[in-house]
């Protein structure tokens, strides 16, 4: 399966919206090679402003410059936009519903050998408990193109959650992306494997372990969308199979599996595996060594999912 660079591709769909749309601006804090506004930067020059390491600073000024008309994108890596900046997210652009699009890369485990301090497992929680703010997660280079093209035509603020690392290739071009609308990747009634972001094609790899070895039909859905959360899909794949696993690069707390437990809590309890990040920081490696170290691989899903269905 070929791979993609979500980061890459933020970088030729901003691009391509600038050259239509001359009332987007875009914004970063040191960071656009890593985060590829640079490709914005080298052709709009005079709608690119490089705020320097001062992330705050370019949240707020982002947020004034939405309130004069503009559709601004903010970038940074996911540890400083939504962790140092909370405040300012708070305050100045969700409180007032600014149009500023937050675009997070370098999140997660998948940062890899930068360690710890930039391996931010707590970004989804925080923006999921922001009024007014959108959060999306894409699982491929394509969903990334979609979810930005959607944020650019769709008043408010929004938080884009994108990796470091290269991530295969899982939508077709005729791959439908909505707003508050998770997607079925593969179709079952035994199990269903729920993931966002990196995790998307792990659970993929383990859905099929599950059918070949042990012949569980396993459901396999990309949460991309995790706020708006998509309740008619949760309550379909409720209604049809024994249990949920959720899977993400990114805390057990308040993260994609907290949303679905929410979720499940209030609308139909079922038995539920929240696979993530528990109670613990990361460390320098490379993502592939971090997520076997930290359970988040094939085995340990199919695992979780056995103990559901009380299989040995």
């Amino acid at each position: 399966m070929s791979k993609s660079s979500l980061r890459g591709q933020y970088g030729k769909t901003l691009l391509d919206l600038g050259r239509q749309n001359h009332d987007i601006i875009v914004m970063d804090a040191d960071l656009a090679k890593s985060t590829k506004t640079q490709t914005f930067a080298k052709e709009i020059s005079d709608r690119f402003y490089d705020m320097g390491l001062s992330e705050q600073d370019m949240i707020s000024t982002a947020a004034g410059l939405a309130l004069t008309g503009k559709t601004v994108f903010a970038s940074s890596f996911c540890v400083f936009l939504i962790g140092r900046a909370f405040d300012q997210v708070r305050q100045s652009v969700c409180y007032n519903q600014a149009n500023v699009k937050l675009v997070g890369t370098h999140s997660g485990l998948g940062v890899g050998e930068d360690g710890a301090t930039h391996q931010t497992l707590e970004d989804v929680a925080l923006a999921r408990t922001l009024p007014n703010l959108k959060v999306i997660v894409p699982a491929d280079a394509l969903e990334t193109d979609f979810a930005i093209r959607l944020a650019a035509c769709t008043p408010g603020p929004f938080f884009v959650r994108l990796t470091r690392q290269d991530l295969p290739d899982l939508h077709s071009p005729d791959h439908q992306f909505a707003l508050g609308k998770g997607s079925v990747i593969r179709d079952g009634n035994g199990i269903s494997l729920i993931a966002m972001g990196s995790m998307v094609h792990v659970a993929l790899a383990a859905a099929e372990v599950l059918e070949k070895e042990h012949h569980i039909p396993a459901a396999v859905i990309n949460m991309s969308a995790i706020k708006p959360l998509d309740g008619d899909l949760l309550m379909r794949y409720a209604l049809k199979s024994k249990g949920f696993v959720t899977v993400e690069d990114h805390s057990v707390n308040g993260g994609l599996g907290g949303a679905v437990a929410e979720w499940a809590a209030q609308n139909y309890p079922l038995p539920i595996k929240i696979m993530g990040m528990k109670e613990q920081f990361g460390r320098s490696g490379s993502s592939e060594a971090l997520y076997d170290h930290f359970g988040l691989n094939t085995d340990h899903i199919v695992a979780e999912a056995r103990s559901i269905l009380n299989i040995r």
